[in-house]
C-alpha cells in the first residue's frame, strides 16, 4: 500500500527581512504523520504569495524565477521519496527531509564531524594531552557555527556537500557583523572550521576544499610591555592595600618568569628544581603547547617566591586570585604606578621577552626555549627593538669603531 505523500511551501510571515521579503519554508507530510518542516533557502514578496496553491501570482520575472526554483525543490523531494520507499520499504517525512538536505548518512554533516572532534577533543583534555583553554575556542567557535545556521540557513545542520566557498564568506561576515569580532578573532574562529572541513576532507567525506580560494591572515598587532623605567616603577611602588600588592608580586613574577596566568596559577614545589648549577629552576610544561620550558630563578623573582612560600594552597605556591579579579586590580596597579599604557596581564610575558631578555641580547633561540615556544616565529612576535637596546648596540658599535685603526684620528 503506498502512502498518502504532500509537499506544501508556506511563508514565515513573522521572519520580515530588510527588502520586505520572507522567507518560503516546506513542509512534508506523510500518512498524516508529524510533518517534516525545512527552509527553501528563498525569499519572495508576500503580496505576490498564493496561500492556496503555494506559490507565487504573477508574470513578473521574480514569480516566474520562484516558481521554477518551487517546482525543482518538489521534485527533488518527490525523487527522495521514491528512492527511499524502493530502497526501504517505508518511509517518513523526517527521512525524505533529510536525503533533500543532505543529511542521510552518519558524519556527512558539518555539526556531527565537529560533535565528534569535541568528543575526542574532550578526552585527550582529560589525559592532559591538550589545553583546557584551546577546547574552549572549539567549544566557542561550535556554538557561533549553531547560531549561523539557524539564523541564516534555519536549520540546526548542513550536509558537508553543501558546504561552498559562500558558506565561509557567510560565516565570516556573521562574525563580523552579528558577533562584532576584529578581524583578528574572525581569523582565530574561522581556524576550527578549517580543522572540521580538513578532518571531512582526510575521511572521504567531502571532495572539494570550500576554503582553497577564502584569503584571511592575521593582521600584526601592537603588544604592550613594559619599559625598563616602567618595570622599576612598578616594583619601588608601595600599596596599603595587600591585595594589591599581591597582585604587583605575580605581575613582576611573570615579567622576570615569562608564565601566563595559567601556569602562574598551577605553579607548585614540584616545578622548582635545582640542576648541576645549584641554581633553582622552574620546570614547567606550557598549558597552550605542552612544550617544556625551564626558566631560571632570577634574584627578583627568587624573592617573591620566598615571601610566599607556604602560603598557597594544595602545594600550589602562590595565592593566585581569579583570573577576573587579577586582570581589573592589574589596571588599576597601573594607573598608581603612573604607567599610561593598555596593559592585560600576558603583557607581563611580553615584557620577559622584549625587556628582559632580548633587549640584553639574550639571543632568540634560547628565548624562545625559555617561553616554551613550538617555533620561532612565534616568538619573533615579541620581538621589539626597545631604545635601551638601541642605545647599548650603538654604544658597542662606537668603541669597535674606535678600535679600528684606519678610523682612528680621523679629521675632515
Amino acid at each position: 500500500m503506498r502512502s498518502t505523500f504532500s509537499v506544501l511551501f508556506y511563508l514565515k510571515r513573522k521572519d520580515v527581512r530588510k527588502d520586505g521579503t520572507v522567507p518560503v519554508m516546506g513542509r512534508i507530510t506523510i500518512d498524516g504523520g508529524k510533518p517534516a518542516q525545512f527552509s527553501c533557502k528563498m525569499t519572495v514578496d508576500p503580496a505576490l504569495w498564493n496561500t492556496e496553491t503555494g506559490r507565487m501570482t504573477g508574470r513578473s520575472i521574480a514569480a516566474q524565477e520562484a516558481n521554477k526554483m518551487l517546482d525543482g525543490i518538489r521534485v527533488k523531494i518527490n525523487n527522495h521519496y521514491r528512492e527511499i520507499m524502493d530502497r526501504d520499504g517505508f518511509v517518513t517525512a523526517e527521512k525524505v527531509k533529510n536525503a533533500f538536505l543532505g543529511l542521510e548518512y552518519r558524519h556527512e554533516t558539518l555539526m556531527k564531524v565537529y560533535d565528534q572532534f569535541n568528543s575526542d577533543f574532550d578526552k585527550m583534555v582529560r589525559a592532559g594531552m591538550r589545553a583546557k583553554s584551546t577546547q574552549q575556542k572549539y567549544l566557542t567557535v561550535y556554538g557561533h557555527l549553531k547560531c549561523f545556521l539557524e539564523t541564516r540557513y534555519h536549520v540546526n545542520d548542513i550536509a558537508l556537500k553543501e558546504i561552498a566557498p559562500a558558506f565561509i564568506n557567510d560565516f565570516e561576515l556573521y562574525l563580523r557583523t552579528e558577533n562584532h569580532c576584529t578581524h583578528n578573532t574572525v581569523w582565530v574562529y574561522l581556524m576550527p572550521l578549517r580543522k572540521m572541513i580538513t578532518i571531512a576532507i582526510e575521511n572521504g567525506w567531502l571532495v572539494r576544499d570550500p576554503f582553497i580560494k577564502h584569503e584571511i591572515s592575521m593582521e600584526e598587532t601592537e603588544r604592550s610591555f613594559l619599559t625598563n623605567e616602567e618595570l622599576k616603577m612598578l616594583m619601588d611602588m608601595r600599596f596599603a592595600k595587600p591585595k594589591l600588592e599581591l597582585v604587583r608580586d605575580l605581575f613582576v613574577f611573570c615579567c622576570f618568569t615569562g608564565l601566563s596566568y595559567c601556569e602562574l596559577y598551577n605553579l607548585s614545589e614540584d616545578n622548582i628544581r635545582t640542576y648541576f648549577d645549584d641554581h633553582e629552576w622552574i620546570h614547567i610544561s606550557r598549558q597552550k603547547t605542552t612544550v617544556l620550558s625551564e626558566v631560571q630563578l632570577l634574584d627578583i623573582p627568587k624573592m617573591i617566591y620566598e615571601k610566599y612560600k607556604g602560603i598557597g594552597e594544595n602545594g600550589k605556591i602562590f595565592p593566585v586570585p581569579k583570573y577576573s579579579t587579577i586582570r581589573n586590580n592589574i589596571k588599576k596597579i597601573m594607573g598608581i604606578c603612573g604607567i599610561e599604557k593598555e596593559i592585560t596581564w600576558h603583557a607581563g610575558r611580553h615584557t620577559m621577552a622584549t625587556t628582559v631578555c632580548l633587549s640584553n641580547s639574550m639571543p632568540i633561540e634560547t628565548v624562545s626555549s625559555i617561553l616554551g615556544h613550538k617555533n620561532i616565529r612565534t616568538t619573533q612576535i615579541y620581538a621589539k627593538i626597545t631604545k635601551e637596546k638601541v642605545k647599548k648596540d650603538m654604544t658597542a658599535l662606537a668603541a669597535q669603531l674606535n678600535s679600528v685603526e684606519e678610523f682612528a684620528g680621523v679629521a675632515i
